[in-house]
C-alpha cells in the first residue's frame, strides 16, 4: 500500500519540483521578452508608416 518516503526519493522529488519551477520562470521570461520585441517592432513600424521618408 503506502511505502513509506526515503530521504533519496524526497531529495529526488525536492530536485524535480525545483527544476520545474526554474523551467516555468525561465519559459515566461522568454515569452515576455518575445512579447516585448513584438511590440517594440510594432511601434517602431507603426511611426514610419505614419510619417514615411
Amino acid at each position: 500500500m503506502n511505502q513509506p518516503v526515503n530521504k533519496d526519493d524526497a531529495a529526488q522529488l525536492a530536485a524535480k519540483k525545483a527544476r520545474s519551477g526554474r523551467n516555468v520562470a525561465l519559459a515566461l521570461g522568454l515569452v515576455a521578452f518575445v512579447v516585448l520585441v513584438f511590440v517594440v517592432t510594432l511601434v517602431r513600424l507603426g511611426g514610419n508608416v505614419a510619417h514615411p521618408h
